[in-house]
């Protein structure tokens, strides 16, 4: 009973969210696909500076309307015993947020007190959006998020969503076995460049070391003991062959998992900590 009253609670606090941020109609929007109802970015948690806010709504702005898919972050101070899934996406369905019939979008909900993050998905987003896909974003923001540098984090979130959305429509979402290989580090392109001449120059003083000094013969008759070798017939037969093959085990976890939210809307996501 106590779990389910602190839901009701947290259900309500999540609509009140929606309320206390100013609407931002656009008349001449009403018919992009957008509700246009409320701000992609609510800073509930005061995460950022004015400044800060306002370079980064117009940067989801931008690419929301350009990918035609709601890119939304929200922040909030406390989670008061809510769970951050069902908070994440009870705010993406309570404040509209979505594109086209499908609700296409993600949104990144990060909770400052219990430093944990979630992203949750709806229609095209969860397509997008593989579960290995989220976990990668994750990772991409965790050195921001843990050092306080959160419009940094959030930067970063936006330019991933852009590159993932942009590579889903080729038909092949970034998933396990294929997300973004970032440049490697110069210092470590150096340090593997050292250690492969380091190996190559110990490998060639180890054969240098097993070669002896001999004397130039004019015949192989020198090298052969008397009596050690008398052939009389010599043949190769070939007779056949054995394979053996075992097929290598496959991690199949791919793809996009769902589930239902308290609105009845199907939603992807995932989340961790920072």
């Amino acid at each position: 009973m106590k779990k389910m009253k602190r839901y009701l609670i947290a259900v309500l606090l999540v609509i009140f969210s929606c309320m206390i941020f100013v609407p931002s109609v656009k008349a001449e929007d009403s018919d992009s696909g957008f509700a246009d109802e409320y701000n992609r970015l609510l800073d509930m948690g005061e995460l950022l500076s004015d400044s800060e806010e306002k370079e980064l709504l117009a940067s989801l702005d931008e690419i929301s309307e350009a990918q035609k898919m709601d890119i939304v972050i929200a922040t909030i101070e406390s989670l008061e015993g809510s769970d951050i899934e069902a908070y994440a996406d009870d705010l993406y369905d309570y404040c509209n947020f979505g594109y086209g019939s499908g609700k296409d979008g993600i949104l990144l909900l990060v909770s400052k007190n219990d430093r944990q993050w979630h992203i949750s998905t709806r229609g095209y987003g969860i397509t997008a959006f593989t579960d290995a896909g989220i976990q990668y974003i994750g990772k991409q923001m965790k050195s921001d998020l843990s050092s306080g540098s959160y419009a940094d984090a959030f930067h970063t979130y936006i330019d991933q969503c852009d590159s993932f959305i942009t590579q889903a429509r080729t038909g092949k979402p970034f998933d396990r076995s294929s997300l973004p290989k970032g440049p490697m580090p110069f210092l470590w392109l150096l340090i593997s460049m050292g250690a492969g001449l380091g190996i190559a120059v110990a490998v060639m003083f180890q054969m240098k070391g097993q070669l002896k000094t001999v004397r130039y013969q004019a015949a192989a008759g020198n090298y052969v003991r008397d009596g050690s070798l008398n052939i009389t017939r010599s043949s190769d037969v070939f007779l056949y062959s054995t394979v053996n093959r075992t097929p290598r085990e496959k991690n199949n976890a791919s793809g996009s998992s769902t589930h239902t939210s308290s609105s009845g809307a199907a939603h992807g996501g995932g989340g961790g900590s920072f």
